[in-house]
Parts: structure tokens; C-alpha cells; sequence
């Protein structure tokens, strides 16, 4: 049988498979290669300044005449912890600012420890001289992507996180369909209520911010919610055709895929980082708040395990970014699997192989056709 669904129409692709907006990883190469292949490419565009956006939106457009969209972050709890990060009022619970200077000591220690020098910053601004842009995952950082992504009209927006109700009115004016990525039935039916186009049911097997419930049983409670009025991607550790038969199955009208397009030769991710990807396995990631200050599940690094044996909270977005930065830049650049190996969704084990994204796509596709082709078996 061939792989089809309403997803097809509403983004005018050939195969329902959406490509994962992950952060340094679904860079202009990659979307325009899933793009070209048939699929939906998306930037994963959340740590993008943003002329940096606008540049990648149009590095795309010059590689693909297809379809294609942007994923960025519209947290709220930005909105909460900035209005809270002045000094604190409850002598019991200092602010996030009040802690800084304690986490940034606790990260220099471990970069002492593990032998990491701090990597080289650009510039600091002269006296006088104005920042370019605003402060980095602030609430006004996000809603200038948002000033890029309806200024250049892209045909698809994703908000990997939060509620994009807000800009629902201009991103429809524009044309662009919407979708956003959720983790439970309340909040896609928050969601739908703003007049998006897709949700995206990620469960607790993905990688990358995630939710407490397993993709099992997510995504037919999401796909009830939505009682058939939109279109439903799984999501959460679907790595094979066969993890996109079976969110079918389930009532999903396609996946949106991102752990398998991590070991692409596409991927912006570092190449030791790709190999981590082949050389681990199933047991080989973990739900930390090391990275972002929300949960995410990552592979396995001392970085996490540091916070868990010093029994230390880290702190909120975006505030733990500050923290985790300088530490992940470090061993980033100094090509540490033990530091700074990324992330990735509980389908690592799948993952034999750095290949063409092409080739990835082709085979979830034909996977999942045969996948539900052998489903007659069972009547």
C-alpha cells in the first residue's frame, strides 16, 4: 500500500514524514534533503539569532522548491521566570539570577575537573556600543524569530514548544500552515484551539524536550481528542518504518521523525557525535534538565550525572542554557562522547549507520509500507 494521509494535502508532500526540528541538527542541508526527498524538511531554528534565522530560511529556499518549515520555541514559563528573576521576595527561594553565581562556579568546577578550557566568545560590545539583538531565549528572542518567520512567509511554522496562538492570525494571513508539538491531551487541545493545522504527539521515548507519557500510549488518547477534526503526527522514538506503521496504527496520519536523521551526512551535528549515535544503544539515554532546564532526553554524559551526584536542581529556561553553554561548547569542541555526545530519542539502537537523508527517508517510507502491508495477516 502506499504511504498516504491528509498530511500529504495539507503540506502538499509526497510521504507523511516530518522531519524533527532539532536544534544544531536540522540545519538548511538537511530540511531542503528531506524536502527534496519527498518529505517535509524543517529547520530546527530554536538557538537562531534572528538574521541568523532569516538566513537559513533563504539558504533553504536555494536548495528546494519544495515545501518546507521552521521549528522554534514559544515557552511560557520564559515569560513567568523573567517577570521572577529580579531578587526574590521568599528569603526560602531565591531567584534564578540570585543563583547564578553559584551554578556558574559549580559548572567552572566541573570544566576544572574534566580538563575543559572555556572556548573563546566573540567580542564583548565597546562602551556605548549597543547588543546586537536581544538577549539569547528571552522572551523578546522569541518573539523576534517570530517578526522573521512571518515576514518571510515560510510555508510551514512549528512550535516545538508552546502555544503559537498569539501569531495564529498573521501566520494564516500569510498562508502558512502551523503545527505544534505537544505531550499531552490537555495541552493539544489547548493548542487546537488556536487554529493550527497539526498536532504533533511526542512521547516520553523521543528525544529532545519530551513528555512524562509514553509514545504508546499518547498518541491514540491525542488522536481521540482530536475526534478526527485535524490531522495527528506521532512522534517519540519512531527511528524505523515499522515505529511509523505502528503510529498509524494508532491514528496518527504520519510521523515526524528526528533521532534517524540525527546520523545523516546532512545532520549539523559534529561527526563524533554521529558516531555515538551507531556505536550506542538502547539503554544508552536519559530524561535530564542539565541542558535546557526543561526535561530532555539526551545520551547518557557526565554532564547529567554530575547534577544527579550533587544532588543539584538545575535551573529553569532559560537560565540553565547560561550554565550548561560554556560546559557543552567546551566539550563540543574538544570532542568529548562523555561530555557533550547530544541528543537523541530511545530508537538509538536502530541506528546502524551514518547515511544520505535521502536514503533514511526512502527506507521509513518503504518500511512502512510493508509494515502495514503484512497487517492483513492478523484478521
Amino acid at each position: 500500500m502506499a504511504l498516504h494521509s491528509r498530511i500529504c494535502e495539507v503540506f502538499g508532500i509526497k510521504y507523511p514524514i516530518v522531519l524533527a526540528g532539532m536544534g544544531g541538527a536540522s540545519v538548511p542541508r538537511l530540511a531542503a534533503a528531506v524536502s527534496n526527498a519527498g518529505g517535509l524538511g524543517v529547520l530546527g531554528a530554536a538557538a537562531c539569532a534572528p538574521e541568523e534565522l532569516r538566513a537559513w530560511i533563504r539558504e533553504v529556499r536555494s536548495l528546494t522548491d519544495k515545501p518546507f518549515g521552521v521549528d522554534t520555541l514559544l515557552p511560557a514559563s520564559v515569560r513567568r521566570d523573567a517577570a521572577d528573576a529580579g531578587p526574590s521576595g521568599d528569603l526560602a527561594k531565591p531567584s534564578s539570577m540570585e543563583l547564578i553565581g553559584d551554578y556558574r562556579a559549580f559548572a567552572a568546577d566541573f570544566m576544572r575537573v574534566e580538563g575543559l578550557e572555556q572556548v573563546a566568545r566573540a567580542r564583548e560590545p565597546a562602551n556605548g556600543e549597543a547588543q546586537r539583538g536581544p538577549a539569547f531565549f528571552s522572551k523578546e528572542f522569541f518573539e523576534a524569530q517570530m517578526e522573521v518567520v512571518i515576514e518571510e512567509k515560510v510555508p510551514v511554522y512549528a512550535a516545538g514548544l508552546g502555544n503559537p496562538g498569539p501569531w495564529m492570525d498573521r501566520l494564516k494571513a500569510n498562508g502558512t500552515k502551523v503545527m505544534a508539538v505537544i505531550g499531552s491531551v490537555k495541552h493539544a487541545l489547548q493548542v487546537a484551539a488556536s487554529g493550527i493545522d497539526v498536532v504533533v504527539a511526542q512521547g516520553h521515548d523521543g528525544g529532545g524536550h519530551n513528555s512524562p507519557i509514553g509514545t504508546m500510549a499518547l498518541i491514540p488518547q491525542v488522536v481521540d481528542a482530536m475526534a478526527g477534526r485535524m490531522p495527528v503526527l506521532g512522534a517519540g522514538g519512531i527511528t524505523d518504518g515499522r515505529g511509523v506503521a505502528a503510529a498509524m496504527m494508532l491514528g496518527a496520519e504520519g510521523a515526524w521523525v528526528g533521532t534517524a536523521f540525527l546520523a545523516t551526512e546532512e545532520a549539523g551535528i559534529q561527526q563524533f557525535q554521529k558516531e555515538v549515535l551507531v556505536e550506542y544503544g538502547d539503554v544508552d539515554t536519559v530524561v535530564s534538565r542539565s541542558v535546557t532546564g526543561k526535561p530532555a532526553r539526551i545520551i547518557r554524559n557526565k554532564w547529567a550525572q554530575a547534577w544527579v551526584d550533587a544532588d543539584k536542581q538545575p535551573l529553569p529556561m532559560p537560565f540553565q542554557s547560561m550554565i550548561a553553554g560554556p560546559v557543552l561548547a567546551a566539550a563540543t569542541r574538544d570532542q568529548r562522547k562523555d561530555i557533550a555526545p547530544g541528543f537523541a530519542g530511545q530508537g538509538i539502537g536502530l541506528i546502524k549507520a551514518i547515511r544520505p537523508a535521502r536514503d533514511v527517508l526512502e527506507d521509513l517510507v518503504s518500511g512502512a509500507e510493508q509494515a502495514l502491508s503484512r497487517a492483513d495477516r492478523f484478521r
